[in-house]
């Protein structure tokens, strides 16, 4: 950030009076300049024992598959953003249940909150997925998922589906853990 989107001066990057990290801000009218994490919202679409996935169609990590998720817009909850996802990707209704995991990516500022919701009628590709589909357990493409977070959801499903409870997941992924998955490529 070079200018103040307030009054169009320079900011600068240093710790303001009264805080504790370093933040931008401008000394011509005192606008500090938070940047906080994005947060993620999505669904774990379930129908009779099947897990609804969508491939990808855009960056990043296209063409692998993933729950419909995406950045949460201002002037709408969670849930909301969640629902909203499932239908820009999967053109699908969903019975929110909720919140499932809650997974924190701090080395890049994102929140992943992935709600538990049940398939209410008819699904197809939206404009972001190349195709969507239903998967029993055994047809989880493992090696093709987009991102880890997505991973981490649905084995902590089927591990929890086997115990018929489905208790909230909360954890983090660290930088480590995201290279071991994507490799050092």
């Amino acid at each position: 950030m070079n200018f103040c989107s307030h009054c169009g001066h320079t900011v600068r990057f240093a710790i303001p009076d009264g805080d504790d990290r370093p933040r931008y801000f401008c000394d011509e009218c005192g606008t500090i300049h938070y940047q906080n994490p994005r947060i993620v919202a999505g669904t774990l679409p379930v129908s009779g024992s099947r897990v609804l996935l969508c491939r990808r169609a855009i960056p990043p990590r296209k063409g692998y598959w993933t729950l419909p998720a995406g950045y949460m817009e201002n002037a709408e909850t969670t849930v909301e953003a969640a629902a909203r996802e499932t239908r820009e990707e999967a053109c699908a209704e969903v019975e929110i249940h909720g919140l499932y995991t809650l997974i924190n990516l701090p080395h890049i500022d994102q929140v992943y909150m992935i709600f538990r919701a049940d398939l209410a009628g008819d699904f197809e590709a939206g404009p972001e997925s190349l195709e969507v589909a239903l998967f029993e357990e055994h047809e989880i493409p493992w090696d093709a998922l987009a991102f880890p977070t997505i991973e981490r959801t649905l084995r902590h499903f089927y591990d929890d589906r086997r115990e018929a409870a489905f208790p909230l997941h909360v954890s983090d992924i660290t930088a480590e853990d995201r290279e071991r998955y994507f490799g050092s490529a």
